[in-house]
């Protein structure tokens, strides 16, 4: 429901669409960024702290939709104010809480902003101030390179096996900089613009021997490329592969672990057997037909997978969501929280050897998914249900007692199970004390 708090008003698409942003195509936000060494009264309190700390560095601000400090900086400086940022500037900024890169090549909109083939962002976050800040750098198309962070951030080693990965962008002073997410023998960087986006744009797919013969040697663990010691050395040490299919891991996920007696003293993870790809697919989609996608990042968390990138258009876009349909939002996302939960708390239980509860709580969520959800959206673990701008459509009749109703029923099986569990001195004694 969108547009208006008026239950009759739909929008402009379909009965029961969500509604759109005003009438007319959106028009890009045409910033200018500050010249280096600009400053406003409203220029945030961390930029100035960096001209005052650095009064020699080229300091770009960027204004930006989400209200973050943004700012460029030329990339061979930003190991060195990363560095005071992380380390020490006071009440430091000691969260890396995300770093990636942007293919700028086909960027039709520039007005203010530095050019650049390719950019890579630091988005930082201090405990202390309770702030957010984030810096970027702009790299040429030829031998794009930053230095890295990790030993900043320790953090920063998969972001920036990823960055590499994706982008091609170069790490310099990573010691490992391999592949994180697609297999060893792929071919080129996924997240630039002319790598295809569909199967379709490939050639016939051939899995020769020779191939899977490679592809299985590209599996052995070899300890030495990991800077770990190898059994031949260690007599007391052994490796145990574990996955990518196994039943502990709950889905394709590998892990290699160093024993030593029963105490595991190494582990390696090999992550990405059930990678989608979704920034790749968002590229040949419209903001709208998107919508879809999100509903699969957690297969279990439905329409909570619609909120976070609704609501970053919203504020991409400024539109301002009704009253009533952001509490529809919560309604079912709390739906859907519940019914997450109650799968997790469940299948944790049978991998320590309880196996009532997982059956317990799938009837649990079951009834959640049949008597509240389903009659709500339509759907049940993939409703694809909310919309820019609002939901699909408003609630139906009778859903305020379908809610009621599991509301009263859901919490003494709660209690049950908490006293089914926690009071299991066969669980107890797996997990206390460990």
């Amino acid at each position: 429901m969108s547009g208006a708090n008026d239950m009759s008003d739909r929008g402009p698409a379909r009965p029961g669409a969500g509604a759109s942003a005003p009438a007319g195509p959106v028009q890009p936000c045409q910033w200018p960024a500050r010249e280096a060494g600009g400053e406003t009264p409203e220029t945030p309190a961390v930029i100035r702290e960096l001209r005052e700390r650095f009064p020699d560095l080229a300091l770009m601000e960027q204004p930006t939709a989400d209200g973050i400090p943004t700012a460029w900086l030329p990339a061979e400086r930003a190991l060195e104010v990363l560095g005071y940022l992380g380390r020490e500037a006071p009440q430091p900024f000691a969260m890396l809480y995300d770093l990636g890169g942007v293919d700028e090549r086909e960027r039709l909109h520039r007005e203010g902003l530095p050019e650049a083939a390719f950019s890579v962002f630091y988005h930082l976050v201090s405990y202390g101030r309770n702030a957010d800040l984030r810096l970027k750098v702009a790299l040429p198309a030829d031998g794009p390179r930053v230095d890295s962070v990790a030993g900043v951030w320790p953090a920063a080693d998969w972001y920036e096996r990823e960055l590499w990965e994706m982008f091609g962008v170069d790490v310099a002073g990573h010691d490992r900089l391999r592949r994180l997410i697609t297999p060893p023998w792929w071919e080129g960087h996924p997240l630039r613009k002319e790598h295809p986006s569909r199967g379709t744009e490939y050639g016939p797919f051939e899995l020769p021997d020779q191939l899977v013969d490679e592809m299985q040697e590209h599996l052995r663990f070899k300890p030495e490329e990991w800077g770990l010691p190898r059994p031949e050395d260690d007599p007391t040490l052994m490796y145990l592969n574990i996955g990518p299919q196994h039943g502990a891991t709950h889905g394709p996920f590998r892990v290699v672990v160093g024993l030593r007696d029963e105490e595991i003293v190494h582990l390696v993870p090999d992550i990405g057997y059930h990678h989608r790809g979704s920034e790749k697919l968002a590229e040949r989609q419209s903001w709208h037909t998107y919508l879809p996608y999100t509903d699969r990042v957690d297969y279990l968390g439905g329409v909570t997978n619609n909120l976070p990138y609704v609501l970053t258009v919203e504020k991409l876009c400024g539109i301002e969501v009704p009253d009533r349909a952001q509490l529809i939002r919560v309604l079912l996302c709390e739906c859907f929280r519940i019914a997450s939960h109650l799968v997790f708390y469940g299948t944790y239980a049978q991998d320590i050897g309880a196996l009532s509860p997982v059956f317990y709580m799938f009837r649990d969520r079951e009834i959640l998914l049949d008597e509240v959800i389903e009659p709500i959206t339509g759907g049940r673990m993939h409703p694809n249900w909310f919309r820019i701008g609002g939901v699909a459509e408003d609630l139906p009749r009778g859903w305020r007692q379908r809610v009621l109703d599991f509301c009263d029923y859901l919490p003494p099986r709660l209690d049950e199970y908490e006293r089914l569990l926690m009071e299991n001195s066969v669980v107890r004694a797996r997990m206390v004390d460990v």
